[in-house]
């Protein structure tokens, strides 16, 4: 057994002294050497930014594709992805597709001291990836808090009512302009592109009667939109049918003036020519007036000179008609 042990170490030295030659030394150094300065290549995805850093400083940006910098420990790099849209949540959180409300962020109180529960869901990217790897620490754990901060001094701001009913996307943006603030001074590199509120309750406790003040407020809303919309149609059509009355009131006055204007005209130009012959406009007046009044009848109008003669009165024209009609008599000659 002993001499096999020597037989096995005497092996390993040989072999260790053929490793340690110089030729062997320089090509194990040359392959150290080849994967060393390899080991500097790196991959930038689309979508991706990548963070050389050169002894621990921020060093160079560089763009998507194949890219290489020095060796660890001289430069060193972060692939920072900047398209991806990142989200958080804030008073909940979803867990196998449900949402657990998280009570020790939810409840807060409001500006009018009332006690309410708010869940606000963040997405932001990453705008600046340098300030994303070296300015901040945990950067996303920041913007956690900073959110919860904003949204507990929004709520505190305004009254339940106004947060729960018509002020909230008033509420939204104070929360996303105050949250993107504090980012900005904690130098966190992130951006905020949307910030929403997804429930505004009451506590358990009280929230029936919250949703009947909510549901009486929508209510009252509705009625005051459509009495709105019945004055926004009644008045103009009223206004229009006065128009229209006012427009055919001065049409009958401009009709009635210019038919009266023509009535004095005429009354004028007949008492002009009564003046200049009485008689005949006396005459002339009668017979219009006996026209008006008997419009179908057949007049016989007899000069004053035929006072005492019978002749104009004979009935000439039945006397004609008969004879008109009558054929006229044979006369048969005489035989000598």
């Amino acid at each position: 057994m002993n001499g096999r042990t020597d037989g096995i170490m005497d092996s390993l030295r040989e072999d260790l002294k053929g490793f340690f030659k110089p030729r062997m030394l320089l090509t194990v150094m040359g392959l150290a050497g080849a994967l060393w300065l390899g080991s500097g290549v790196y991959m930038v995805g689309p979508g991706e930014q990548g963070v050389v850093r050169r002894f621990g400083k921020e060093y160079a940006l560089t763009g998507s594709g194949l890219r290489y910098h020095l060796p660890w420990p001289i430069e060193s790099r972060n692939v920072v992805d900047i398209a991806s849209v990142r989200r958080a949540e804030i008073g909940f959180r979803t867990e196998m597709g449900r949402a657990r409300i998280i009570e020790e962020e939810a409840l807060m109180l409001t500006g009018d001291e009332n006690i309410v529960s708010c869940q606000l869901f963040v997405q932001y990217v990453i705008k600046e990836p340098a300030a994303f790897v070296f300015r901040a620490r945990d950067p996303e754990q920041v913007l956690r808090t900073a959110a919860e901060v904003a949204l507990r001094s929004a709520a505190g701001r305004n009254t339940i009512d106004f947060t729960m009913t018509d002020g909230r996307f008033q509420v939204q943006e104070q929360i996303k302009e105050q949250l993107q603030g504090l980012l900005d001074a904690y130098q966190t590199g992130l951006l905020v592109t949307e910030a929403r509120l997804l429930e505004v309750d009451p506590p358990q406790a009280v929230q029936d009667a919250f949703h009947d003040v909510v549901r009486a407020w929508e209510d009252r809303e509705r009625l005051l939109q459509e009495a709105r919309g019945f004055t926004e149609d009644i008045v103009p059509r009223s206004r229009g049918e006065a128009a229209e009355m006012v427009l055919k009131a001065e049409a009958y006055k401009e009709q009635r003036v210019i038919r009266a204007q023509g009535e004095a005209k005429r009354f004028l130009e007949v008492a002009a020519a009564y003046a200049a012959s009485p008689v005949v406009t006396r005459e002339r007046l009668y017979l219009e007036v006996m026209e008006r009044i008997l419009p179908n009848a057949e007049k016989i109008v007899l000069p004053s000179q035929s006072a005492g003669s019978v002749l104009p009165w004979l009935p000439l024209r039945a006397l004609q008609a008969p004879a008109a009609a009558s054929p006229a008599p044979q006369v048969k000659g005489v035989t000598p």
